[in-house]
């Protein structure tokens, strides 16, 4: 198995522009200094974390999925994030990967943000997604969802473990922000996986600060990497690492067997 470059883009979101936000991350990603097997932007990244469901929908296949498919195939990378979908008269703040040659998928947010409302805005999602891209099983998803470990649990599938990433993309607050560092951590942990995490930074007209620390975690719970500022990380995930370290410590042979009730 190949080891796996990964881009993270923590930025400032401009809010309510998406032309703007789109702009300012293709600028970002053209400026990249090596070449890139996936990259992950943050949550509602052509908006902030707004409840204007309505005012900033597109339906599928409309200005976003089109600007997403068309950095996945110049760069040759994967690339995900989310941003605010229409569909049969539903709102969904949906987590799009697509792939270079033009194929997606889609995940929509499980655990919607009661104390901002997102629940009265947004229609739940019912679906995990785990996704193959150069050897790896991905399992991408946002935000609120990193509070909820049984629904990011790596679990055996044919005697090996569902995922090798879990990703979490955010618009993740500076007062809770603490949780984050320590959640991540835990997830990386539980699941015997690398893990990584998006967050913006900036403040937003609601008066909400982001203050990034986005992350990379190894199965261990080792911080690789950590950004407060406003930057573009790069970092290579060693699958062969992660692999022995599964060998010879296989906690997952002991996990307690359970299904998900949607």
């Amino acid at each position: 198995m190949q080891d796996l470059n990964v881009t993270l883009f923590q930025s400032d979101l401009h809010w309510h522009q998406p032309e703007a936000n789109m702009a300012m991350f293709e600028e970002q990603i053209w400026s990249l200094e090596k070449a890139t097997d996936l990259i992950i932007l943050p949550e509602m990244f052509t908006t902030g974390f707004t409840m204007e469901a309505a005012a900033f929908a597109e339906p599928m296949g409309t200005r976003t999925f089109r600007w997403l498919q068309k950095q996945a195939e110049q760069t040759k990378a994967a690339i995900t994030g989310s941003y605010i979908v229409k569909e049969n008269g539903k709102y969904f703040n949906r987590l799009l990967w697509v792939t270079p040659d033009g194929n997606y998928a889609t995940y929509n947010k499980r655990h919607l943000f009661r104390l901002g409302k997102e629940h009265l805005s947004y229609q739940q999602g019912t679906e995990r997604l785990i996704v193959s891209w150069k050897g790896w099983n991905i399992c991408p998803q946002i935000c609120y969802d990193l509070r909820f470990p049984v629904w990011s649990r790596n679990t055996l599938t044919d005697g090996s473990l569902e995922f090798d990433l879990l990703i979490f993309i955010a618009n993740w607050p500076t007062p809770r922000i603490s949780a984050w560092d320590i959640l991540l951590r835990a997830r990386a942990i539980e699941n015997s996986c690398y893990t990584i995490g998006v967050n913006r930074i900036g403040k937003d007209p609601n008066g909400h600060l982001y203050s990034g620390h986005s992350a990379v975690i190894d199965p261990k719970g080792k911080v690789m990497c950590y950004e407060e500022g406003k930057e573009a990380l790069q970092i290579t995930l060693v699958r062969s690492e992660m692999d022995q370290f599964r060998d010879k410590f296989p906690v997952h042979l002991d996990a307690d067997d359970f299904n998900i009730q949607v």
